[in-house]
């Protein structure tokens, strides 16, 4: 069984990753878990087709623990789909809903139950909040990777976040397994994030590509293997399912100091400048 971690800066398609990898993973018969732990609970909808109860919501209508069914639902290709929830915005600690999600899963005997391949954790980018670095700190994953693009803020964040990982990688925890490199931006430029990844001792593992079908599958609530199973990307999923479900232990990252990590963005300016001015 793997279980993983994604992380990445807000914005930056960790759940689409997830979703469109879980799917690619339990296309090929590997049974799948997603727990989506943002409190937006958008990490399951396309896998869904809709929206899910979150499993905070659940506990404060039923007043208790919820029974499976109201909580663990199947989508797109049979892949077991878990949203943790959050409070609204500005009333509550979303590490709230990570925690109790974890505390369900045990109690509930969950992984027990589905006997996973594959469990896929999607978790929001911002690890200096406590409670997005919930599932590391609890051993809920052995395996974390980062999602970024080759804007400098997606690779100042995937610092912190490999900085994070160190922290708990150290302790016997959660390794980095490498980055996945989605290039949505306009800023497409792959070299500098891989340079990134060789500084902190790791690589990238996975190239999302630019790819309108991902989209349009968004617009149907579809995962892109559904929707477009030819499509590019729907390509870079199956690519990535299958290193989750293969790769070795991941590394102990190295993450950059301020001025190493400044030297970096300030090329990438330039780069971006010049490209601008072609």
């Amino acid at each position: 069984m793997k279980r993983i971690c994604i992380y990445g800066k807000g914005g930056i398609g960790k759940s689409t990753v997830v979703a469109n990898t879980a799917a690619a993973a339990a296309a090929e018969g590997k049974r799948v878990l997603v727990v989506g732990c943002d409190p937006k609970a958008d990490t399951t909808r396309v896998l869904m087709h809709r929206t899910i109860e979150t499993i905070l919501d659940a506990h404060t209508r039923l007043g208790g623990e919820p029974p499976v069914d109201a909580i663990l639902h199947r989508g797109a290709f049979g892949v077991a789909c878990l949203e943790s929830g959050g409070p609204r915005a500005g009333e509550g600690c979303a590490g709230r809903g990570i925690a109790l999600a974890l505390q369900d899963i045990r109690d509930l005997e969950i992984v027990e139950s589905l006997q996973p391949d594959l469990i896929l954790f999607d978790v929001l980018g911002d690890v200096v909040c406590g409670g997005f670095s919930t599932p590391l700190r609890a051993n809920a994953a052995d395996t974390a990777y980062i999602v970024t693009t080759s804007d400098f803020m997606a690779v100042y964040a995937a610092n912190n976040i490999a900085a994070c990982i160190r922290k708990y990688a150290q302790r016997g925890g959660c390794r980095l397994g490498g980055l996945i490199f989605n290039a949505r931006s306009a800023a497409g430029d792959e070299a500098f994030v891989s340079e990134f990844a060789g500084k902190i001792g790791s690589s990238v593992v996975g190239r999302i590509p630019m790819d309108r079908a991902i989209t349009r599958a968004e617009l149907k609530r579809m995962t892109v293997l559904e929707h477009a199973p030819e499509a590019p990307s729907a390509q870079s999923f199956r690519s990535l399912a299958r290193h989750f479900l293969t790769a070795e232990e991941g590394v102990v990252p190295e993450p950059l100091d301020g001025e190493a990590l400044e030297s970096l963005g300030d090329r990438m300016a330039e780069a971006a400048f010049r490209e601008e001015n072609l």
